[in-house]
């Protein structure tokens, strides 16, 4: 089950956001924050970790 929801602190008080759970399992929970209930997308831990390393490294263009 993923808990622990949370967005970037860059995101401020903007509702237009994706916020990221994590919880016991090896997956990582991505979900849109206007529509909380429309789907989570569910990731393995290493993967999303790879896709953050990518977008930090600006290898996504």
């Amino acid at each position: 089950m993923i808990s622990n929801w949370q967005k970037s602190r860059r995101s401020g008080q903007q509702t237009s956001c994706v916020e990221i759970g994590t919880g016991a399992s090896a997956v990582v929970g991505i979900r849109d924050t206007k529509n909380r209930d429309g789907g989570t997308l569910l990731v393995h831990r290493a993967v999303f970790a790879a896709l953050v390393d990518a977008v930090k490294a600006d290898r996504l263009r």
